[in-house]
Order: structure tokens, then sequence, then C-alpha cells
């Protein structure tokens, strides 16, 4: 039987490349996106659903399905405050978890991020460490938590940190090899292709994706 995917933050760098991949997957027979903002995307098996995540236990009979992918994320700079930046990244996350897994989804799939470590002194490895141990505890048959080192990619914004790193970590490469592998950069289109990978395994329990695993799983996906 086919089932229903859910996708939030399907506008974001790792979600857009995730998107196409649901609605061509055979193993959905509907993709629900949910976000603030309409996608320029028509498809027979896209439901769009616009709804505002402060309010989202509003909206819960509009989060029913099977499996769950939330690649919500922001930055702080982009969020602008350490308030603004926990409340995208760990409030909304766990508040979709929660109610999604209330409807009795069976399967979580979630970017986190290389570090995430709740007794981190870094806040943003913190915050990602945090939101990991709250959906842990969520009822979930499995839950995927996905931890991708740099992400390359088309960004809508311009991020002269990220783009240098990016330009380093091509160049160190080839050396970066056994336990360095999962320092290497990586393509949102291949964490993409791993989550959905990932969710076709229909796998138990909680799993955690290094960055290295993600790209060998998104390899063999490809």
């Amino acid at each position: 039987m086919q089932k229903t995917a859910l996708i939030a933050g399907a506008s974001g760098l790792i979600g857009s490349q995730l998107l196409p991949l649901l609605l061509a997957s055979d193993r959905y027979a509907k993709v629900i996106a949910v976000g603030r903002r309409p996608l320029p995307i028509v498809h027979p098996k896209l439901e769009q659903r616009l709804l505002d995540f402060d309010h989202l236990e509003e909206h819960r009979f509009a989060l029913i399905a099977d499996d769950v992918y939330c690649c919500l994320g922001t930055t702080m700079r982009q969020a602008g405050s350490k308030k603004a930046f926990y409340t995208v990244d760990y409030l909304y996350v766990v508040k979709l978890a929660a109610l999604t897994a209330g409807n009795f989804a069976a399967q979580l799939l979630v970017v986190s991020a290389m570090g995430a470590d709740e007794k981190s002194r870094v806040y943003y490895n913190r915050v990602k460490g945090e939101m990991e141990q709250a959906v842990r505890q969520t009822p979930f048959r499995a839950v995927h938590l996905f931890r991708p080192s740099l992400l390359l990619g088309e960004r809508s914004e311009q991020r002269t940190g990220e783009r240098l790193g990016a330009v380093l970590l091509r160049v160190l490469r080839p050396v970066l090899r056994g336990p360095l592998r999962r320092y290497r950069a990586i393509d949102a289109a291949t964490v993409a292709r791993a989550m959905l990978r990932a969710a076709e395994q229909n796998g138990t329990g909680i799993q955690v994706h290094p960055s290295d695993a993600i790209e060998a799983l998104g390899r063999a996906a490809g």
C-alpha cells in the first residue's frame, strides 16, 4: 500500500532537493508540504498546507502521514537572535515531531547537524543536541537523525563563511580519509537521497546518520 509523506522545510537547501524525490517515489501516493508560503510547484501528488508554526497544534489534523521529513532549520545570522534560532531549530521541530507522532506516523527523518550535543558549549550544537534528545522520546517506530557536515548546493542567500569553508573542504577532500571522512563537505542532494533511502528501509529504533554514512547511503540510492 502506498503511503503519505509529510515534509516541512521544502523550500530550504535540503528540502528543495528532497521534495521532487518524494513526488517521484512509488512509495508515496501523496506528499504533504507544510509551510508559511506556497511553493511554485504543481504536481498531482502534492498537497500544500499553509500554516503558522507558532500555532502548529491548531493544525494537528492536517499533519497526518506515514513518514515525516523535517528539514526545518536556520542560522543565528538569519534568525537574528538566540531566541529566534531556538524557536525554529528546537521548538518547531519538536512540536512537529510530537504532533505527527500523536497522529500515529511511523517514521521521523530529521536534519540535525554534525557536532549536535546537548552538553556542547557552542550554542548551535547544543540546541541541535537538545532537539535530538527531545525527538528521541517520541513514539515513532523509527527516528532518523541526519548529521551532515558542511552542505554544498545553491542557496537563496549568500553565506561568505560557508562558501569559503566549502572551498577549503574541497581542497582537503583527498586527505579526509578513514575517521576524517565525516568532515567532508556533502551535497544537499546527497542528503536528500539518503533520507528517502533510509525511509525505504523501514527500520526501527533510533538511527543516527553521521555525514560519511549519509554520503554512502545517498550514493547507494543514486
